[in-house]
């Protein structure tokens, strides 16, 4: 019996435990497309942009610590994907990306639809492979499937020539090479600052841990170790949910708490973990934590003394913690008791008025919807999102990347990966329209997400920093000419409604949250409603804009 090179990957991933692939059909991928047909065993989601496939793939991983895939066809498909693998790998995201590419003969001949996407996405992938040997193929699917997840995640693409996919060998030699194909990398550990990290903490009396996105994995680890030395936890946008318990501050940074910036400014050890500095969590990273000694602990050695000089432990934060915590002690304090006066006395909060104020529908939301996935597109509504929506499950959205368009077909991802549980995709108005066409895969596939559009008909975050830092030269950021997205939203055959009544808020949301449908919502919001608190480009973090 003979196999297919297009048989062999869906096969390999299969084997893998890839169980759902997101894609959109093209020229150089028709027989992947053609044995999918009829193979048992993996759940094509076709999206309606090839953007929205990878994004799709992202929310999917983020959601379920699988590695999500998704496939295209060569050049423009191809070339499609490259923002959702930029997005994936600013936040260490699992992620394989499978493109077809020209037969191996035509490759370098400027043949249609030909890209050279390898070189593309060098510097957004982890790895890359073109494959020239239908006998390496079982090799590289299980080698990329697990460089994506193993030591810092991250995307790994694979160009699968079209001749190749079309090649045939025999089953029992395929099944040979599944078996000699094993791939391990041996997990970097370096530990030797061990005792100067003990000794810091023991020592210290006034620690702050800053959990990013490489803790998210590490729940209960980090509980464990918070609590052993009393410490409050602040949160970078990518860590936030991680844990919701009397320790923590929220988020920090650009829009983050008052409570949390205080606490870095104020903290003698900084403990950072899986977090990298980024410049919207530290600001002017020359005055961030003026007075703290820094304990950076990060699985890649590539991010130690990168941003911040400091003692660090390089490894897997749930083995750090696990290995660190029954060496430290410390209890609680006035440091503490500091704290949590200053978070009672700083915690977010808003007016209400004659219209609805976004961080008003946010805050409903959560209170109806605790346990729900939320996803969110990138703007105001996604830092009102972080500052107001109690999160018992980490936050999905683009940090690093900051792509608009990720949000709804993220959902999707998150609501396949996650069938039995509620998901909610809090977008704006303007990122929804990038990816808009994601509805009709949404309705297709009966994903019953529930879409809300924080809707103030601006290009809301830039509007107000032309507010605040341009004289309120408000250049190309009106969108008074949106569509009636209740109409657009009738078209993909989704029950849409729209809420423009403070007074109906509550009782509409209450209607229609807890359906087996999907359902689009548009809230119509104060148009200038700022983000705060903020603080301004390169400003201190703890000098912050409030408001009024």
């Amino acid at each position: 019996m003979k196999i297919t090179g297009a048989r062999i990957l869906l096969e390999t991933l299969k084997r893998e435990g890839v169980t759902d692939i997101f894609g959109y059909p093209g020229g150089k991928v028709i027989p992947i497309y053609n044995e999918l047909f009829d193979f048992n065993g993996i759940n094509h989601i076709m999206a309606r942009h090839e953007q929205g496939a990878s994004h799709a793939a992202d929310g999917y991983a983020r959601t379920t610590n699988k590695t999500g895939v998704c496939i295209s066809t060569s050049g423009p498909g191809a070339t499609n994907l490259v923002t959702g693998i930029m997005t994936a790998h600013m936040d260490s995201v699992p992620l394989l990306a499978i493109t077809g590419q020209v037969a191996c003969n035509e490759i370098g001949t400027d043949g249609f639809q030909e890209s050279d996407i390898m070189a593309i996405t060098m510097p957004i992938t982890k790895y890359s492979y073109l494959v020239t040997d239908i006998n390496d193929l079982t090799r590289i699917v299980k080698e990329a499937l697990y460089i994506s997840k193993n030591g810092r995640p991250g995307p790994v693409l694979i160009d699968f020539p079209v001749d190749i996919q079309m090649q045939e060998i025999d089953f029992k030699e395929f099944e040979k090479q599944y078996s000699n194909s094993n791939f391990h990398i041996e997990k970097e550990i370096d530990i030797s600052k061990l005792n100067d990290v003990i000794e810091i903490i023991n020592s210290c009396e006034k620690p702050l841990i800053l959990a990013g996105g490489g803790a998210k994995h590490s729940k209960q680890e980090l509980k464990n170790f918070a609590e052993k030395i009393s410490s409050p936890i602040a949160f970078t946008l990518m860590g936030l949910g991680t844990l919701n318990n009397d320790l923590s501050l929220g988020m920090l940074g650009m829009h983050g708490s008052v409570v949390a910036n205080k606490a870095v400014s104020q903290a003698d050890v900084i403990i950072a973990v899986g977090m990298r500095f980024d410049d919207r969590v530290t600001c002017n990273v020359k005055t961030f934590a003026p007075k703290a000694k820094i304990i950076h602990i990060d699985i890649d050695k590539v991010e130690i003394n990168k941003i911040k000089k400091c003692t660090h432990l390089v490894g897997d934060a749930t083995e750090i913690l696990t290995l660190l915590t029954p060496y430290v002690d410390r209890k609680y304090s006035c440091w503490n008791e500091h704290i949590s006066k200053l978070k009672s006395e700083t915690c977010f909060n808003y007016e209400t008025s004659d219209f609805i104020k976004p961080q008003q529908a946010i805050d409903v939301i959560s209170k109806l919807l605790p346990d729900a996935y939320v996803v969110t597109d990138v703007g105001q509504h996604q830092m009102w999102t972080a500052q107001f929506y109690n999160l018992n499950h980490p936050l999905c959205t683009s940090g690093g990347g900051g792509t608009m368009g990720f949000g709804l077909p993220a959902a999707m991802g998150a609501q396949i990966g996650n069938p039995n549980s509620k998901v909610v995709a809090i977008l704006g108005d303007g990122g929804f329209q990038m990816t808009s066409q994601e509805l009709m895969a949404i309705s297709q596939y009966k994903l019953p997400i529930k879409i809300v559009i924080i809707d103030n008909s601006y290009l809301g975050m830039v509007r107000q920093w032309q507010e605040l830092f341009f004289d309120k030269r408000y250049s190309s950021v009106n969108l008074d000419e949106n569509p009636d997205f209740v109409s657009l939203g009738k078209a993909y055959n989704i029950k849409s409604i729209k809420i423009e009544d403070p007074k109906e808020l509550e009782d509409t949301l209450r209607k229609n949250l807890f359906t087996d449908e999907a359902i689009l919502i548009d809230i119509k919001v104060a148009r200038e409603e700022n983000t705060y608190p903020m603080v301004p480009a390169n400003g201190n973090i703890n000098e912050m804009i409030l408001g009024g």
